[in-house]
Order: C-alpha cells, then structure tokens, then sequence
C-alpha cells in the first residue's frame, strides 16, 4: 500500500528541493514533501519523515477547507466568540472549564521529543498554507502555535464535553439567569436527534468469500466532517483515512496491516457529583467526608467580537471540586461533573495507533487509556477481528445510580482508578466470525460468542440495543461469506426494524378504537398503508414517508416520558408506549403531512433530500434549487445507511445534515483493496470539482475504488507538487447527475 519516493522524484520537478539548514524551516519541509491529486481531489501525501508527512497533511487539509479548520481550533480553544459573539460565550466558557491553554502550553513543552516534532510540524504546515496563500482572511486564526495541537486531540474530548454539560444550564448558573424551564427541558427530550455516533463491522477469514478480513467503515458525523486523505512516509507511516479537519492523524481508517473502525459508546464514563457548598471564613467551601475543602477558582478570560467588530472582553471566575468543575445547581446544591481530561495521552494515542501492525500493538497503544467514548472495530491482516471498547472507564461502586448526580460529600462515591482493559467486555476473534457496533450495547457485538451482561458492571452500557443493532444482527449471523462488494450491499439494505416493531402495536391499538370513533374513518387507509408494507425504504415508498414523520411524531410525544422515568427510548417505545399513544402519533403525522403536502401519500424521494449549495459551515438549503433525493433514512428508525435531515423555515423538503458521510470498505489481502464514498465531495469551494462530484454516488451507495499503490497513481503522478507550489488547476465545476429540485424525483 505504501507509496515509494517516487512520488517525491515526480514532485522535484516541478521544484528543485532546498539545501535544509540546522534549523528545519517550513521551505524545507515542503521540499521533502509530495502531493498528488486523484481524480476526486482525494490528497495522497508522501514525506521522508512522519514530521514532513503531517506537514503535508495538514498543508493539504487547509487547500480543501481552512474554513473548517479554524472553526474546529476555534470550538476547541474556546474562542468562538472571537469571530461569533456574543452568542459563542457560552460555548467557550464550556470549554474552558476544562481546558487551560496556559496548562496545555505546559504539557506541549513536556512532552516528548517525537510528539513536540509532529506538533511543530502540524503547526508549521497550517502556517505554511496561510503565507503562501495571501488571498485566504481567517477570521480569528492568523498564526498556528504548536501547543495547539493539544486542544483538539481525540475527537472524545469534544464530544464529551457537549453531552455532559448544557448550555443553558451553565448560562444559568455563571450568568446568574433562569434555568430552562421543566416544559423546555421536556421539549428538548422529545426533539428527534440522529445519533452522532456510527456503524462499524468486522468480518474474519471464515465469513468471507475468498478468506480475506473485510471492514466496514460507517461512521455517521456531521457532513464534510472529516477530510480523507492518504499519508506516508519513510519513516513507516501508512495510513488511509478520515482525518476531522485539522487533526493530523487519520481517525479513522486502514494502514497495510490494519484497520480500524470508531463507533460512540454508551459506556458510562461521564458522572455528576452533586457536592454540597458554603462559605466558610470567607471562601467557599464543599463538603467531602467530615471535612471541608477549598472550593477551586480559576479565572477565565474570555474575548468577544462586537458587533462593531472590536473585541471586548468577558471575564469569568469558574469554580470546581476534586470531581471536576461546577456546572449548574440541583435542589440547592452543586454540580460538578467528571470525566476524562488528559489531552497529551489522547494525541500520542490518536496517532500512535494509526502505526500499529496488529491487534497486540492497537493495544499496547490504547493502554494509556485516553479514549473515552469510542468503541473499536478492527480487523487485521492476519485475520484478527475485535470488538473493543473504550479504554477510559472509572471503577464505580455498585451501591449507587450513577445515571443520575451521586452525593459528591460520600468519598463511597468517589471513583477507584480505571478498569483494566481485560475487565471491559470485549470480543476477540469470536467464533460467529463477525463483531459489530452500531452505538448499540456490547452485548450483541459478536452473536452468541460475545460479552454477556451478567459479567459486566451495569455502567458499561447506559441505552441498551437499538434497531441499527438488530439490523446488523439479522444480516451478520449465520454462515454468509461476504466480499466487499456484498458487504456493501448488505451495509445498504433497505429493511426498517423499528416499523416493523411498531406497526402491529400500532395495529392493535387502531383494532381497540370504539367502533364510532372518528379515527376509525380517519386513519383507516394510513393504518392499511403501513400494515401492508414491506418495512422497506425506496425512493418511490409512500409508505415510507409516512412512517418516518409517525415515527417522529412518537418521538415527540414520548421522548420526555422517557427521560423522565430514566428508562432507554427505546426500550421505552417497546415496552412501554401506550397503543393509544402510537394511534395518536399516526393522527399527527398524517395531519402534517397533509399540511405540508397536501396529502399524506408522497412518495419519500420527493421529501428526503440531499444539497450543499454552498462551502459555509451552516448549511442553508433552498427547495429551489437542484439536490438529490435521498432514499435511505434516520438511523432511528434501523436504517445501517443513516440520513438525518434537518427542516428549514420555508423549505417543504428536508435536508440532510448528519448521517453516512465518509463510508468505506477494505479487504485485507496480501495487499489491501479499499472503496469509499463521501458525502457531496472533498472540497469546500463550491467553484471546485471537487464540491459535489461524490454526490450521486453518495446516493447510490456506488462506492469508488481508492487508489492506493504506485501504479494505481501513476495517471496522476505529473501533476504531483510540494506545498507551497502552484496547486495544478482542478477544472470547473460540474453539475450532479440526476439532480432535480424539492418534490420531485
């Protein structure tokens, strides 16, 4: 799979390399350094050392999309509100409360030599793109330092960081505001999101056609989330990818050895501590044991662009405990909330592993134990496939709920240490033949041969099965041998397992109604329709499109029962939803859709759509203007392919926003084979090529074979260049095939 210095060969001659001084300069750098276009933009990077490649990597990301990439340091940093405002406060002072660039200064300079070498090289490589490119105004982002690297390190950190701590909530407590209301907390609860989390599948030798390993990559993110990208070196880096903008190590993705998948794990790994507070001589004081110690402060300053474009600037006194910091009062008392906080440990790990050869390197690598949400699924060349979760899972004691705050004054409560990785429930070469992961539990990840619950503490799972997990079961058990080409296509399957719960419950409920009940009349073709289908998406499925608006409706009118009662949705819409309830959903939904629609018989293409108009990090969308109907749906619903849409004021169709993104498959032969797909395209200039020329592919589920050897890329190897060169023009802009405008197909 690796790349020869060919490519380097290829790329002098567009430009002779530089005599390198004692000190290495960005010039110097970009001289050891080639880059090749494929024929969908796709970088493929080589350099003569790791530091040279993640310069290039992070040079070619910043051609795709700077924009991203500053928004991304921007979240991470907590200095959004240095290009957004005021409303951005909030969201900084979140992030703030965990990191202090000031402490990750200091964990830059101690870190060691290798890692402060690939940080200067990824700083050096984004300052590189901006000198050479003077036409480019970032907002806030006009010089990289190295340290920054640091804020941005896994991908959990972030993601843990929004789930654990609300806005709102904050505002209140720091802002001294009204906390949201029990009625918008319910709203909230009954808003149907996509989960941001993926489907990962590892099928070993004996499930597939020709004895291969094959792995699915499915993560489901935001859109044009993540840029991939090839990178090598002659160092030994070789790695293919999705790398989040601005992160200098692939995320996910296959070297020649291995490959791995990153699905959201449910594992408990997040806690409130609910810690009771006073003023005592003169400080505040929390209490802990029979004593009482000092609560910290920090003072947290924080910059804020008005709206005459000068900076202003906030200044925040943020308060913690031992458990972590404050983040809103509860019944009188403070909560303060815990989890992973180890930036240093989260980079050597993210991008160690894209090194490693094997399963038993990948875990000498995830010993440090840095990873905190990610479940992994892996496939070898040697034909090891593996379920494993994350790493980073605290010892609880089984006396307390910690679905809910815990008493943070009871150091009974406290967490013991980690567990070790062979204390978490995890599925090495199962004898099904086959691990799986579709952010459901880690019960089923491997059939019959994986973890049982009963071994496990109840915190390693927190929502229970889901009906992407069914799904997967359904397809994965029993003795099929997959290819590539089969696994996609199973990876596709139209079948929807939540309707196919639902519909005869929905069914009794509509055979209980009174006999002169008005919905008798009213839903009696709807409640036919759904009965009489097939549970199957399509672009022209009616019933489809009547489905999923009931199933949002359930969602809205169930969601806060369920948080309320602490119970999965899930497991709540099965076993607890009333019949009356799911009839009443029905009424709902056929009531919108004859709004919106004029009738609640539209086929789904005509509603479920993907467009990108534009590169802007907020998707505007225009009914107007082309897209592509889109025939898969939301992951909620079982959909493996997952679309989740998001509905505009003044738009009749929806949207897509989140779901399959960056999807892939790669066969682990004597050398590996892969395919991909990316929502719309690498690039994000509308002006490029490159803007939207995956998109009917996208649609299709048609992946593309990646170009990952020398020969594959020789076509492409004279417009090689280093960065800093004149970047080869791509061509104009071309429009979607089979691209047509909302409501029609």
């Amino acid at each position: 799979m690796r790349i020869p210095s060919i490519l380097l060969v290829a790329a002098a001659t567009l430009s002779p390399p530089a005599v390198l001084a004692a000190g290495v300069t960005p010039s110097d750098r970009a001289a050891r350094v080639s880059i090749v276009r494929d024929s969908f933009g796709i970088a493929h990077i080589h350099g003569k050392n790791d530091a040279d490649a993640v310069f290039g990597m992070t040079y070619a990301q910043a051609e795709d999309d700077f924009p991203r990439i500053e928004q991304n340091y921007l979240v991470a940093m907590g200095r959004l509100a240095e290009a957004d405002g005021e409303k951005a406060v909030w969201q900084d002072l979140r992030q703030r409360l965990f990191l202090d660039p000031d402490d990750l200064r200091a964990q830059y300079r101690a870190s060691p030599a290798w890692l402060k070498t690939l940080m200067d090289a990824w700083a050096a490589g984004l300052n590189h793109y901006l000198a050479t490119h003077s036409e480019v105004r970032p907002r806030v982002l006009t010089h990289f330092e190295p340290w920054m690297a640091l804020a941005f390190s896994e991908g959990s950190i972030g993601g843990d960081i929004e789930s654990g701590v609300d806005l709102d909530q904050l505002r209140a407590f720091y802002g001294q505001t009204a906390a949201p209301s029990p009625a918008v907390l319910a709203t909230r609860a009954g808003e149907m999101t996509e989960p941001q989390g993926s489907n990962g599948f590892a099928l070993g030798p004996s499930r597939t056609a020709n004895g291969y390993p094959l792995l699915w990559i499915n993560p489901h993110t935001s859109f044009f989330f993540r840029a991939e990208q090839q990178v090598t070196s002659d160092e030994g880096l070789d790695v293919y990818g999705a790398a989040t903008w601005g992160q200098f190590f692939v995320y996910q993705g296959f070297n020649d050895r291995l490959g791995w998948m990153h699905t959201t794990s449910r594992v408990d790994n997040i806690d409130e501590f609910a810690e009771t507070v006073e003023r005592r001589n003169g400080r505040l004081a929390y209490r802990y044991g029979n004593r009482w110690r000092p609560v910290r402060e920090r003072v947290v300053r924080l910059q804020v662009r008005a709206a005459d474009g000068r900076l202003t600037e906030r200044v925040f006194t943020t308060l913690a405990t031992h458990h972590g910091p404050v983040i809103r009062s509860e019944n009188g008392r403070w909560i303060a909330v815990a989890m992973l906080n180890n930036p240093r440990a989260a980079l050597e790990q993210s991008f160690l592993r894209t090194k490693a050869t094997s399963l038993r390197a990948y875990q000498a690598v995830s010993e440090r134990k840095a990873n905190s949400t990610n479940n992994t699924l892996l496939a070898a060349a040697d034909g090891t496939i593996a379920f494993l979760p994350p790493q980073f899972v605290p010892v609880r004691s089984a006396r307390f709920d910690y679905t809910r705050p815990v008493d943070g004054s009871d150091p009974a409560t406290d967490w013991k240490g980690l567990h070790r990785l062979d204390q978490l429930p995890q599925a090495i070469a199962p004898t099904t033949g086959y691990v799986m992961n579709t952010n459901n539990w880690p019960w089923s990840a491997a059939g019959s041969a994986g973890p049982r619950a009963a071994d496990y503490p109840r915190y390693m799972d927190q929502l229970g099965e889901n009906p992407r997990g069914i799904h997967a079961t359904m397809l994965l058990s029993g003795s099929t041998k997959f290819t590539a080409q089969s696994l996609t296509r199973a990876a596709f399957d139209s079948f929807l397992p939540f309707f196919d719960e639902q519909i005869p419950l929905l069914l009794r409920g509509y055979n209980a109604l009174p006999p002169r009940d008005p919905q008798r009349t009213r839903l009696a073709a709807p409640v036919a329709m759904l009965t009489s289908w097939d549970r199957r998406w399509g672009l022209t499925s009616r019933p489809t499109a009547l489905a999923v608006h009931w199933g949002e409706a359930l969602w809205a009118s169930e969601g806060a029962k369920a948080k309320a009662a602490n119970v999965p949705l899930f497991t709540w819409l099965r076993e607890r939803t009333s019949d009356a309830d799911r009839v009443t959903a029905l009424a709902k939904a056929v009531e919108q859709m004859q709004s919106r629609w004029g009738s609640w018989q539209v086929e789904w293409g005509r509603i479920n759509r993907f467009q990108r108009v534009s590169g802007a990090i907020h998707a505007s969308f225009d009914d107007a203007a082309a897209s592509v109907p889109i025939a898969f749906t939301s992951g909620n619903f079982g959909s493996l392919a997952s679309f989740a849409v998001e509905r505009q004021a003044g738009q009749r169709c929806f949207y897509g926003t989140s779901g399959n993104s960056f999807v892939a498959v790669v066969e682990f032969g004597p050398h590996p084979r892969a395919w991909a797909v990316s929502a719309g395209g690498e690039s994000g200039d509308p002006s490029s090529p490159h803007f939207n020329d995956q998109a009917r592919r996208y649609a299709d589920g048609d992946l593309r074979p990646i170009p990952l050897t020398e020969e594959a890329l020789r076509p492409f190897l004279a417009s090689a260049y280093h960065p800093g060169d004149p970047r080869p023009l791509p061509g104009p802009s071309r429009p979607i095939t089979g691209a047509s405008r909302c409501g029609a197909l």
